[in-house]
């Protein structure tokens, strides 16, 4: 089909740039309060949770917002069809702002997890309908430069994040990194409200079954994997982590035997490049959520590092990144999506394993700029690529369940990442520092440690980001089964 058919029912211009510049500010206001956070994580344990050496307490910051983020994608994605991406949207940023104010009011680590809770809840509505809206109003044929903005927001997003960060924490406090999404928020909301269109809606029916079991089964999961290491892995923890898995595979039996609608339309994955892609961004989520905490606790905690120093480490991922990433947009257009994924996914894990030799207290602080580097040329051969790949096939009545499904994917690898490397991380501070946890003194105390744990706690974490690098080769192995698109599909 051309493009004239993939142009659905709109007001205002058919020229679709101008909406997608627009929600690309709410998209990066997400990206950027994820990075934030984690540069932050430090902070915020020294200021709400300065008394214990477990770390699993600081990280539900980031598990809680994945959590709520992840298990109402799959419905957000089917409401933009069935009211419209447009409205949605503009529901779910001013969630998210307003829960951004709440954050930065917390007083205590609980209100602050529940705040975060409520974003994940709004940045859940809002990220489906960026990729519902490219799928249905760019034609096929020019998704990779859509994609390729998308791809150039989250490399910009990368370095804005960690450097405002940074800036805010040393300059004002933790708390500043929720209120400046607040005129941001504002922002996005008008220029939305503005310039994307109305598009045609689509009738749905709501397998609210469907909802309850995949919210079960994932919590289950994730708070077993998070909880683990504090209770000693206790037999009850196991069955915690079975009984998920088991409701999430009757998830999936109830979806395969559900004759109105279902909440995952399993159709949508006999497209062999859109089953491969879930596969691979869920290994990505994992890898990218995760990466960050034992690199950030290492260089603040191990090297002594303010958290506007750490940002400056990570100057060259973000430019490269942001900078390529229109380019493979456009060269995916033309190609093989595998002549770009595959050694853009090798160069984040390559990146990951060369972080992991380089971290001890000996190695100058300019050589972590160089993996830093290599890593922005893999995201951005990665981003973009993999969702292009994934929703090129899509048919616009489906365009909000397959975006629903892909971020719904991308979000479980980043909650299982964050809890896994939760109790990797602080497995590792065990082997490497017997009686860590219980020691009188905390690792939240801010500053550097001192030196006679330097070595244990620098170990511990060089070997807790192996587990991302180790995760992201499934990504690898897995695109490799990808197909060239046909330059044109039909509807």
């Amino acid at each position: 089909m051309g493009p004239s058919t993939d142009v659905l029912k709109t007001k205002g211009p058919q020229n679709p740039w101008p909406a997608l510049w627009a929600l690309v500010i709410g998209f990066f206001m997400i990206l950027v309060d994820t990075t934030i956070v984690s540069v932050a994580n430090p902070a915020i344990k020294a200021a709400l949770d300065p008394d214990t050496n477990n770390l699993d307490n600081v990280v539900w910051v980031t598990s809680a917002y994945l959590l709520a983020y992840s298990v109402p994608l799959l419905i957000t994605g089917r409401l933009g069809d069935r009211f419209g991406p447009r409205n949605i949207y503009l529901i779910g940023l001013a969630v998210f702002t307003l829960a951004s104010l709440g954050c930065g009011l917390s007083s205590t680590l609980t209100l602050l997890i529940i705040a975060r809770a409520v974003q994940g809840l709004g940045a859940a509505m809002m990220t489906p309908q960026t990729m519902a809206v490219i799928t249905r109003t760019f034609p096929a044929s020019r998704r990779g430069a859509a994609m390729g903005l998308w791809g150039a927001t989250a490399g910009v997003a990368t370095l804005v994040g960690p450097l405002v960060g940074g800036l805010l924490v040393d300059g004002f406090g933790w708390e500043w990194i929720f209120f400046i999404n607040i005129p941001v928020g504002i922002v996005g909301f008008i220029a939305a409200w503005i310039l994307v269109p109305k598009l045609e809606t689509h009738p749905h029916k709501f397998d609210m079954v469907g909802v309850f079991l995949s919210a079960v089964g994932l919590f289950l999961i994730v708070f077993g994997l998070q909880e683990g290491q504090k209770y000693e892995w206790a037999p009850w923890v196991w069955a915690m982590i079975a009984a998920g898995v088991l409701v999430i595979v009757f998830f999936v039996w109830t979806q395969a035997r559900t004759k109105s609608e279902p909440l995952v339309p399993l159709e949508l994955f006999r497209d062999r490049n859109f089953s491969v892609s879930n596969i691979a961004i869920a290994a990505v989520g994992f890898t990218v959520t995760s990466m960050s905490l034992p690199l950030m606790f290492f260089i603040q905690l191990a090297r002594g590092l303010t958290p506007t120093e750490s940002a400056l480490l990570l100057i060259p991922m973000a430019l490269l990144s942001g900078v390529l990433a229109p380019f493979a947009g456009r060269l995916l257009d033309r190609t093989d999506p595998r002549f770009l994924l595959v050694p853009g996914l090798l160069c984040v894990a390559v990146s990951l394993f060369w972080y992991s030799s380089l971290m001890n207290v000996d190695t100058p602080i300019w050589m972590f700029l160089l993996p830093s580097a290599l890593m922005g040329l893999g995201n951005a051969g990665m981003w973009g690529p993999l969702a292009t790949t994934a929703t090129r096939n899509l048919a616009p009545q489906q365009a909000g369940a397959g975006a629903g499904i892909y971020n719904t994917t991308r979000t479980v690898g980043s909650v299982i990442g964050s809890a896994a490397i939760a109790a990797f991380m602080q497995g590792r501070l065990e082997a490497n520092l017997p009686g860590a946890s219980s020691a009188p003194s905390g690792f939240g105390t801010g500053g550097q440690l001192p030196d006679f744990v330097l070595d244990g706690f620098s170990t511990a974490m060089a070997q807790s980001i192996l587990l991302p690098a180790a995760v992201l080769l499934v990504a690898i192995v897995a695109v490799c089964f990808l197909r060239r698109p046909e330059s044109t599909r039909r509807r």
